[in-house]
């Protein structure tokens, strides 16, 4: 079956993927994907992985070494803060997201795990903000049909050196039969 719009009543949980509609034109959420690290009464929040910022994390924080990968514009909101996914269990602090994956931590441990290269830069990964909705919003913005939800692997999610676009396209193709035709579509209706 082909589908042209996302489903309706997708399920909604941490460490799931979300994909925006294609013809969504938001500077923020436009052909991006996120990954919900939170879901609750209170709200919703997640990181957007394929929006990428030109600043090195030794310009953010002077107490870290320089990082090869790049920062990603993790949403609109709180972009005064700095945030941080890694595949390390043993961090003290950490949230686990999803098996294997965890959020934040003891900031003191990364510093000094980042200082000795005991983390490698797939396994560390920096987000400038976050995207957040408020208790229901989400629930409805899937209602209305903007996104797609959909799984991918730690080592998709940790992966800096993806295209914008074309991590977009590799996980709407990656939903199956029927979807293919959705990651080809032009951003703009108005050119098909």
């Amino acid at each position: 079956m082909i589908r042209f719009t996302p489903s309706s009543k997708a399920d909604i949980e941490v460490g799931k993927v979300l994909l925006s509609e294609p013809f969504l034109s938001d500077a923020y959420f436009g052909r991006k994907a996120i990954l919900l690290c939170e879901h609750n009464e209170e709200g919703s929040f997640g990181f957007v992985l394929n929006n990428f910022v030109q600043v090195d994390l030794n310009e953010l924080l002077e107490e870290l070494p320089e990082w090869g990968a790049r920062i990603s514009l993790g949403g609109p909101v709180k972009h005064g803060n700095l945030y941080y996914l890694h595949t390390k269990q043993n961090a003290p602090g950490a949230v686990q997201v999803m098996e294997g994956l965890f959020m934040g931590g003891d900031f003191d441990w990364l510093k000094s795990a980042v200082d000795l290269g005991a983390i490698k830069e797939s396994e560390l990964r920096f987000f400038i903000g976050y995207a957040g909705w408020t208790p229901g919003q989400l629930e409805e913005e899937i209602k209305s049909h903007s996104w797609f939800v959909t799984e991918t692997s730690i080592a998709n999610i940790m992966d800096t050196t993806v295209d914008e676009e074309s991590f977009w396209k590799q996980l709407i193709e990656g939903m199956g039969k029927g979807y293919g035709h959705i990651a080809n579509a032009p951003s703009d209706p108005s050119l098909n």
